[in-house]
């Protein structure tokens, strides 16, 4: 393979892999404190659905991440009521949300721009521009007789929106926040036993609620980055499973940030190499585009097929908490 062709490849994993990996550290969040949350993948919808259609209507796109933000803020404030308050099943929660967002963006984008549950184009002034680093180079540039690092440099790192640095420098700061902090150990604990947190006298209800809306801000930027930095607009069900997808990442990370941030990487592998080969040729045998399409979810079937007897959730995750009187 041309060095060209491979840092195309590395640029566009690092591009599918940034949602994958927002919602994936968003959900570590909410599960490390007890909360299950299958709701991922409609809280990244209507977050996309949300900043598109704001960043339309006012050209800034920052207006439009904030409304994501808001609209994921509001799903995820739906499921903690659901789940913490009324003590609901979090699955059922979960699911009622992705079904709420399908239809709620469908219905509203119909209603609102006539075009089929789409939004319009967005122009350069309503989405996420490109970043270029110090000493990078144009991304015009051919790549003849330029070296690795120089192009990896160039090509894969540099040229990006400000989400992709944001969501690669969530990694670090999450690890900090959950092993180096009194927040981190009181959230990890109350994933673990609510009882023990709930005797030291710290309220379980206010750090699962506080776990649940770092999940809706960080789906909601998820979302935002899909129609504003990856499309142009927002597209009817233009997450595509990604949020379910997420979560076969985190627990194949097993609930750990950097062993999430090399799952994503390898499934927006797996979708990049899926978009850059269409039939794949290996001799007598022709692969068909549709298998290579299909590849990030099979690997999610068989992830969930084989590592959810290994990886170990939380023990307090899924059950809602009664405090003992």
């Amino acid at each position: 393979m041309e060095l060209a062709s491979f840092l195309q490849i590395l640029d566009s994993t690092v591009r599918l892999a940034t949602p994958l990996l927002f919602a994936c550290i968003a959900g570590l969040y909410s599960e490390r404190s007890g909360v299950f949350d299958i709701g991922l993948e409609g809280k990244m919808l209507v977050a996309a659905f949300a900043a598109a259609s704001a960043s339309y209507a006012t050209g800034n796109v920052w207006i439009g991440t904030a409304a994501g933000i808001g609209a994921a803020l509001l799903f995820a404030a739906i499921h903690g009521l659901a789940s913490i308050t009324f003590r609901g099943n979090q699955l059922i929660s979960g699911v009622a949300i992705n079904f709420l967002a399908s239809g709620l963006t469908v219905v509203l984008g119909s209603t609102w721009f006539k075009l089929g549950g789409q939004t319009p184009a967005l122009t350069d002034g309503a989405r996420f521009a490109d970043i270029t680093l110090p000493f990078a180079r144009p991304a015009t540039e051919s790549l003849s007789g330029v070296g690795f690092v120089s192009g990896f440099y160039s090509h894969v790192i540099s040229g990006h929106s400000i989400l992709v640095y944001v969501a690669l420098l969530l990694v670090p700061a999450t690890w900090w926040l959950l092993y180096r902090t009194r927040f981190g150990l009181r959230l990890r604990a109350v994933g673990e036993n609510p009882a023990a947190v709930d005797t030291a006298g710290v309220s379980v209800v206010a750090l699962r609620y506080s776990a649940v809306a770092i999940t809706g801000l960080l789906c909601g930027l998820a979302g935002a980055y899909m129609s504003m930095g990856l499309s142009a607009g927002f597209l009817r069900e233009m997450t595509a499973g990604r949020g379910y997808i997420a979560l076969a990442a985190l627990i194949f990370a097993k609930w750990r940030p950097w062993y999430a941030l090399a799952a994503c990487m390898l499934f927006g592998l797996l979708d990049a190499v899926a978009i850059r080969f269409q039939n794949i040729d290996i001799g007598l045998l022709v692969i068909p585009v549709q298998f290579t399409q299909a590849l990030p979810y099979i690997l999610t079937v068989i992830i969930l097929a084989g590592f959810v007897g290994k990886a170990i959730p939380p023990r307090a995750g899924g059950e809602p908490y009664v405090k003992e009187r």
